[in-house]
């Protein structure tokens, strides 16, 4: 590389030209690189990528952190109270939330359809973007809509969608119901023209009625486009599959392998066992074996099972019901570690010394007959000495040898120092009418987390194997936090009189030291959240980057092949490397599993929203009958227009919305995560203890409303002085054309 050349390459000078919309090609062009000099550029776009100011990948291309390149695939996500139409886009990888997009109306062809997708040219001005349509593309489904229908006399009828980001309801004609009647629940799609000036759609689906509670968990996963029938291929697939017999396999009947899982636990991937090693040269060590369903012996490449778990990749849970990756047949019968029954599975077989550090691991693909299917509880009880009465004695001796090693493993765990959140997860417990009947939170014992520790090390014994064997896999990795949440953490800290020096080479035991400092304090909760929020979300990836979080150099899911793809194809893997029978890993998966890896990272990312939305629907139904209750509750999020809250005892969260906040007009201060009166200098901020009152609950988007008590009388006493009443403060509405061409700002 000629010395000009060097000087040119700097970060500064790349990220400029991004900025100006160029990829990896045209960087290499204007910066006259050739031959091996373009590896220099290579590594400084990696170096970028990793200090979180670029985003993207050498096939999709880079653009700076938080911006959108020059030419993109957006989705119309509906319109703005101005009637201007919105988009957002496709590929979007950073935590925070997608800049706005403003679609410039076409010449010719008509208004995009809300959900079209669209390849176009990207233009930004300020923090939103303008987008020009270069040409529609093709969907693999019809566009939907789904939403409650409403049958109004003075209106006609009208379709009110569930996601709570449509600002608008639609219209239909009668003969467009499809049999459809009021307050059901159904998908529609678009048709041409407009009813009283709402867009015009027809029913194409029933759904459920809104009469019904079981229709809450449907709303959310129609809403999500979680696929729920199973095609007749596969069920025939499912149907057909046999019996294994134990001929080539390691036959591990006569041990005591026990499943350990939740009470209402439908399959039962994982069994484990322990025991003292018998070599004298590891004196307190111990043999650890992680038997796990072997699901690839009847889900081969290629078949129809195989397709379908693809396309699903992973299972869905709710309240209510689950919606599996596999067929029954398989998910809850063939493959599931069933008590007292043949399965085959295939198994890690660890042995660890005295002190939890691990000495060697093998795979093995065997045939087992679990001994005894047990609950958190019951395995926990005995734990404490109290076994439930008629625990043969064999159980009782297998969980006192899995807690003895489990108790060593803590060791090397504790010198690890992974990241030790504390998150309590919300249970939604159903009565036999449907209905919620209580919300709680979800007992944490020393049980979980034995079995949790035997499933993470498995993992990692997987992943090295399969990494020495050379073998091509998908890893499961977690980022390090960016430099811009630690910045933003860093500030919120300084709120509370903490240092956190945000050059420093960041791992978990940093922030342990920081959870652990908030231990039994006001802000225990909310510093949970905030060093949650600071992470990156881990990802499926065949490129290895480690596991942050784990504090892991290798690690793959390996453990749970009945509900994710991931474990699927990490099984294949292991029976390609290993010779461990049929189901191997094929060629032609090897050469895809980028494609698949960013295909389950979405599924999964898909499931878990589809989760959380279904949950806070359950929450808002059961607080329906509750408005205008007071609650006590803590700020978990501060934006410009109100305050998240979570209220003690049922973790149940919603908004307080900054016009409920009181007469005075408050400021956003971003870096304190705070809202600041400007006359009285009251400020709300992150943890702050609240008194809230219950103002709305909406079981169908799942949104609740609360206000600070008191709060009423004190704005009712301001009326007509409060910049909030008179609408001060606010925006005033403005056209598309002053949207972007009027004063900068």
């Amino acid at each position: 590389m000629s010395p000009k050349n060097i000087q040119a390459l700097d970060k500064a000078r790349v990220l400029e030209l991004l900025a100006t919309g160029a990829n990896k090609r045209d960087l290499a062009r204007k910066l006259g690189l050739k031959g091996s000099d373009r590896i220099l550029l290579k590594r400084i776009l990696k170096e970028l990528q990793a200090d979180g100011a670029i985003e993207g990948s050498p096939k999709r291309g880079f653009t700076k952190h938080g911006e959108l390149p020059e030419v993109g695939i957006v989705e119309v996500t509906g319109t703005d109270d101005d009637g201007e139409t919105l988009a957002k886009p496709l590929a979007w990888e950073s935590n925070e939330a997608p800049p706005t997009i403003y679609l410039i109306p076409p010449k010719e062809g008509g208004a995009p359809n809300l959900g079209d997708r669209l390849l176009a040219r990207l233009e930004k001005h300020g923090e939103a973007y303008e987008a020009r349509i270069i040409r529609r593309l093709d969907r693999e489904t019809s566009t939907r809509v789904i939403g409650v229908l409403r049958d109004a006399p003075a209106t006609g009828w009208r379709l009110v969608p569930i996601n709570k980001k449509e600002r608008t309801e639609y219209a239909l004609d009668k003969e467009d119901l499809g049999g459809a009647k009021h307050n059901e629940l159904v998908a529609a799609e678009p048709r041409s023209g407009r009813i009283a000036g709402f867009s015009r759609v027809k029913v194409v689906e029933r759904i459920g009625t809104m009469d019904s509670p079981k229709t809450i968990s449907l709303i959310a996963i129609h809403d999500h486009g979680i696929p729920t029938e199973f095609p007749a291929a596969v069920i025939e697939e499912a149907k057909a599959a046999q019996l294994i017999t134990p001929k080539g396999r390691s036959d591990l009947r006569a041990v005591p392998l026990i499943t350990i899982d939740p009470p209402d636990a439908r399959d039962h991937d994982d069994a484990v066992w322990a025991g003292a090693d018998e070599d004298p040269a590891n004196a307190g060590g111990h043999v650890i074996l992680v038997a796990i369903a072997d699901v690839a012996h009847y889900v081969t490449p290629g078949s129809a099972l195989d397709k379908e778990a693809l396309k699903r990749g992973n299972s869905a849970y709710f309240p209510d019901r689950v919606v599996p990756m596999l067929p029954e047949e398989l998910s809850a019968d063939l493959c599931s570690l069933r008590e007292g029954v043949d399965r085959p599975c295939l198994v890690a077989r660890m042995v660890f010394d005295k002190l939890g550090n691990k000495k060697s691991h093998t795979f093995l693909s065997a045939v087992m007959r679990s001994a005894a299917k047990l609950t958190y509880a019951q395995a926990q009880a005995a734990f404490d000495g109290n076994p439930h009465a008629g625990m043969e004695s064999i159980v009782k001796k297998t969980l006192a040898d899995v807690w003895e090693a489990y108790q060593s493993l803590s060791i090397a765990r504790g010198k690890r120092d992974p990241l030790n959140l504390d998150l309590p997860e919300r249970r939604v417990i159903l009565g036999e009418d449907g209905k919620v009947a209580s919300i709680a939170y979800r007992d944490r014992l020393d049980s979980m987390k034995l079995i949790e520790e035997f499933m993470v090390l498995a993992n990692v014994a997987a992943a090295e194997a399969l990494e020495k064997a050379k073998t091509p896999l998908i890893y499961r990795v977690h980022d390090t936090p960016s430099k811009e949440k630690l910045f933003a953490f860093s500030d919120f800290l300084r709120t509370l009189n903490i240092s956190f020096a945000k050059d420093q080479v960041v791992q978990p035991g940093v922030f342990n030291r920081i959870l652990a400092g908030a231990k039994g304090t006001p802000n225990e909760a909310v510093m949970n959240d905030v060093v949650l929020r600071s992470q990156a979300q881990a990802i499926y990836d065949p490129a290895n980057i480690g596991h942050f979080g784990l504090n892991l150099a290798k690690y793959a899911h390996f453990t749970s092949p009945i509900r994710r793809y991931a474990d699927l194809i990490v099984h294949r893997a292991l029976i390609r490397a290993f010779d461990l029978g049929e189901g191997g890993l094929t060629d032609r998966e090897m050469v895809a599993l980028a494609g698949v890896a960013e295909h389950i990272t979405m599924t999964e990312r898909r499931a878990m929203a589809a989760e959380r939305d279904s949950t806070d629907r359950y929450v808002a139904a059961f607080m329906e009958d509750r408005i205008g209750q007071s609650f006590d509750a803590r700020v978990t999020g501060v934006t410009r227009f109100g305050l998240f809250v979570r209220l003690a005892g049922s973790g149940a969260e919603g908004l307080i919305p900054i016009r409920s906040l009181g007469a005075d007009y408050f400021n956003h201060d971003e870096k304190r995560q705070a809202l600041i009166g400007q006359r009285t200098r009251v400020t709300y901020g992150m943890g702050d203890a609240l008194a809230v009152k219950l103002q709305e609950a909406a079981p169908l988007t799942g949104g609740l409303r609360f206000s600070l008590v008191g709060a009423e009388d004190e704005s009712a006493r301001a009326a007509g002085k409060s910049r909030h009443a008179e609408g001060a403060g606010k925006p005033r509405k403005r056209s598309g054309k002053d949207r972007f061409r009027g004063k900068k700002r």
